[in-house]
């Protein structure tokens, strides 16, 4: 029995396969269930690499898991079989701070890394709204980003090299510890790949020195029209901020009767912008910065006095979705990305949307890049109103196509989106991408059913009912 082969690799305590137990593991943030037939908690790279022989083996399924943050299905092992938590292989390995680096094991909650670094005056950019729970290998495998993605991009712009295990137990190194290697970018290719081809068990990271200055703005706006240009006009004056997040009047709402932010209940918009750099350099900036905002029609520009002022807009931005509790059990995150000059006709479509399926859409997202993340409130125990958010969210993603955007920026395809992948690629680019899928796991046991399409078109996953929504 594979199960009993499993257990001794892990050991008597390194398993979960009670069903009450194993409800734990069957869903993330996203919208879907599905249980695992066993959940193997390894502490080495060695282990892992054996759980992985052991499933090539007899053919069973697996899938890796973080924190179970991730929003789109990745770490639901739909075709049950094994799941390996990596909830114990969280340690910081080393810390090289003359080379500007870190390595960690996939487990190391991204937090706890800025945390680690920080008193020697470093951090690590990507920030996921998250980052309190989600772990690094978790953002390796979805490339997340987060609210500063503007000025220092996603994960795979700060991953120097992996240690990976592959479907077949076999261990490789990809990447190194310097710069620009040569061949072929596994590391880039790896990265983003959400758990189909490889399971990290090692990350060397790029860390970086704290800024000299840091300036936090809030501009207030009276349409969300406005807002949307002023991204544009911020652009287009050669500035680029460290953070630029765009929160709707329904958001700030709920947000601020949550967290006392300071945010304005009468708003339509508001913009939260961060500069970050040399002190005179961001004081320019701050000033270019205000008179952009003003010119597009904010009604005032606030800015942070202090350090804990800052952090209460900050707080205010990264626990939006848990405000969201105490207005609605139910909600339903999407992501999708729109070229800048679109943000306004698209929150224009997004209200469009809102007002024919009649729930309520709240949109907080990276302004700066285009990222939008539209939140869907509904009520699962109202006939229909399941149908209706996800119709809703896939609404959005496929006008997100039409004006030239993207269909995630950083939640990943995983189960929520792969039926928008034929609206996203031709098919020979899908083609393509599941060659290289199948060089890596030509048996296609590692997270199978995911962010590949196969089979199924966009219409029916429209019409299939959703099996779990967002309860806080």
């Amino acid at each position: 029995m594979w199960k009993d082969d499993l257990i001794r690799i892990v050991g008597p305590r390194g398993y979960l396969d009670r069903q009450e137990d194993l409800r734990l593991y069957e869903y993330d943030g996203g919208v879907d269930k599905s249980r695992p037939d066993i959940v193997v908690l390894p502490r080495t790279t060695a282990e892992v690499s054996a759980i992985a022989r052991l499933a090539s083996t007899h053919g069973v399924p697996v899938v890796g898991r973080g924190a179970g943050t991730g929003l789109s299905g990745g770490s639901i092992p739909e075709r049950g079989g094994i799941m390996i938590g990596f909830a114990r292989m969280n340690r910081i390995l080393e810390l090289d701070y003359a080379n500007e680096r870190a390595v960690v094991e996939p487990g190391v909650v991204n937090i706890e890394l800025n945390q680690a670094i920080d008193p020697a005056g470093y951090f690590y950019a990507p920030d996921p709204s998250s980052q309190r729970a989600c772990t690094i290998g978790g953002n390796v495998a979805e490339n997340a980003g987060g609210p500063h993605t503007l000025a220092y991009g996603v994960t795979t712009n700060h991953i120097l090299g992996l240690e990976v295990v592959l479907p077949d137990g076999r261990i490789i190194n990809t990447g190194a510890y310097w710069p620009d290697t040569p061949g072929y970018d596994l590391t880039g290719l790896l990265t983003g790949s959400e758990g189909t081809m490889a399971l990290v068990t090692k990350a060397t990271v790029r860390i970086m020195r704290k800024p000299e200055a840091v300036k936090t703005l809030l501009a207030i706006y009276n349409t969300a029209d406005e807002c949307g240009a002023t991204v544009s006009e911020i652009t287009a004056r050669a500035i680029t901020p460290a953070a630029l997040e765009m929160l709707d009047g329904s958001m700030l709402q709920m947000v601020e009767e949550a967290v006392h932010a300071g945010y304005p209940l009468d708003a339509a918009g508001v913009l939260l912008i961060e500069l970050e750099g040399l002190k005179e350099a961001v004081e320019e900036q701050a000033e270019e910065v205000r008179k952009a905002c003003l010119a597009c029609g904010a009604r005032e520009v606030r800015e942070a006095k202090t350090e804990s002022e800052r952090q209460l807009l900050w707080k205010g931005r990264k626990n939006a979705f848990g405000a969201i509790g105490r207005v609605s059990p139910f909600f339903y995150v999407h992501d999708g990305v729109v070229p800048r000059t679109q943000i306004a006709p698209t929150l224009r479509r997004i209200d469009s949307i809102s007002a024919h399926c009649g729930l309520t859409i709240g949109n907080i997202f990276h302004a700066g890049d285009g990222n939008l993340h539209p939140i869907i409130l509904f009520d699962a125990r109202k006939p229909g109103d399941i149908g209706k958010a996800q119709k809703a969210g896939f609404d959005i993603l496929e006008y997100c196509i039409e004006v030239g955007g993207s269909i995630t920026g950083e939640h990943g395809i995983g189960m929520e989106k792969i039926h928008l992948m034929n609206k996203q690629y031709p098919e020979e680019t899908l083609a393509m991408m599941r060659r290289i899928k199948e060089l890596f796991d030509p048996a296609r046991l590692f997270n199978p059913g995911k962010l590949l399409p196969a089979g199924r078109g966009c219409a029916e996953i429209r019409q299939a009912p959703l099996t779990h929504g967002n309860m806080l």
